[in-house]
C-alpha cells in the first residue's frame, strides 16, 4: 500500500490555507483567525510552542472560525467545499496517479482533503476532523499523531510498502515505512 500526506505533496500548496482563503472571499469576517493560526503554526515550526500549545490554539481558532463561517444564512457546507475543489483540482500535482490502494494522512480536515481524495478515487483519507453539528476540531492528525491515527483506522500491524510527503515532520510515517519519497516542487525523490 502507498500512503501519502496530503499538502505539498499530492496538491500544491496548503488546502487548508487555500479554503480558508477561499472562504474569506465568501465571508471575509473569518479573515480575523488567520493572524492567530499564523503565530502558532509559525512559533511550532520554529521550536517555539509545544505541539500540544499548538493543538489547544488551534481547537479555540478553529471553533471561533467555524461558528463564524456557519452563522451565515444557507451555510451549507457540503456546496462549499465543492465549489473550493471546482476551483482547485488543477493544484493536484502531476507526478501523482492514484492507485487503488492508496491511503492519505493529512493534517488537513478530512472534510476538505477527503472531497479532493473522493474525486481522485481515493477510498481513504485520514485526516484532521472537524464536529459540524457541535462546531469543534475533533483532533489534530499531523506530527507524533499521524501514525497513531493510522494505526487506529488501519490497524497496527498494516504495512506500508511506500510514504510519500514533503516535510521532514512526517519522519514517524517515515519510520513505519518500508521505502519513503520525499516531494520537492513535483519532483519525487527516494530517501529511504
Amino acid at each position: 500500500m502507498r500512503v501519502l500526506d496530503f499538502d505539498g505533496t499530492i496538491y500544491d500548496g496548503e488546502s487548508l490555507l487555500d479554503f480558508y482563503l477561499f472562504t474569506a472571499r465568501k465571508d471575509p469576517r473569518v479573515l480575523g483567525y488567520l493572524p492567530i493560526a499564523l503565530f502558532y503554526a509559525v512559533r511550532y515550526r520554529l521550536g517555539r510552542v509545544t505541539l500540544e500549545q499548538l493543538d489547544s490554539a488551534m481547537r479555540r481558532v478553529g471553533s471561533r472560525y467555524l461558528r463564524r463561517l456557519t452563522s451565515r444564512p444557507g451555510f451549507d457546507m457540503d456546496r462549499l467545499v465543492n465549489q473550493f475543489w471546482d476551483a482547485n483540482m488543477h493544484k493536484i500535482m502531476d507526478w501523482y496517479t492514484p492507485q487503488a490502494d492508496d491511503v492519505v494522512v493529512t493534517a488537513s480536515f478530512d472534510l476538505v482533503a477527503g472531497e479532493a481524495c473522493r474525486r481522485l478515487g481515493i477510498t481513504r483519507c485520514i485526516g484532521s476532523t472537524l464536529d459540524l453539528e457541535s462546531l469543534t476540531v475533533g483532533y489534530l492528525n499531523f506530527g507524533p499523531d499521524k501514525p497513531l491515527h493510522f494505526q487506529q483506522t488501519l490497524g497496527r500491524k498494516t504495512a506500508i510498502d511506500a510514504f510519500y510527503t514533503d516535510s521532514a515532520f512526517d519522519l514517524p510515517m517515515i519510520d513505519l515505512a518500508r521505502r519513503a519519497y520525499m516531494v520537492e516542487h513535483g519532483r519525487v525523490r527516494r530517501i529511504k
